[in-house]
């Protein structure tokens, strides 16, 4: 038992959403920490992700843009993070037009 506690307390946690009243709602964003792809978020959606305590890199895409985060979790931390896709100045111009429109990613970590 005691090994399991041990463990636990070695234990961080991240969660990623894509809930912002601001989103497009177009494009998936994807989540990838450490260089793996752990969600492919569509608007509404949200991911939480153990992994151990210590250095990580989080980076999401919407294969337009990447943003990246460098973090140390510590142990039992729950670190809280915002993503969302946001249309530009005549985003929507665009897409009437062309059939795609230039979308930019936001990812904060909240507070």
């Amino acid at each position: 038992m005691a090994k399991a506690e041990a463990r636990a307390e070695q234990v961080a946690t991240i969660t990623v959403s894509r809930q912002s009243p601001d989103d497009a709602g177009i494009r998936e964003i994807f989540v990838s920490v450490d260089g793996e792809r752990i969600a492919i978020l569509k608007n509404g959606e949200a991911v939480t992700h153990d992994l151990p305590a210590g250095p990580h890199r989080l980076r999401v895409h919407n294969t337009l843009f990447w943003k990246n985060h460098e973090i140390v979790l510590q142990p039992g931390e729950h670190a809280r993070f915002k993503a969302a896709n946001k249309a530009g100045w005549g985003s929507f111009g665009f897409l009437m037009v062309l059939g795609a429109a230039p979308l930019y990613l936001t990812f904060e970590r909240e507070h």
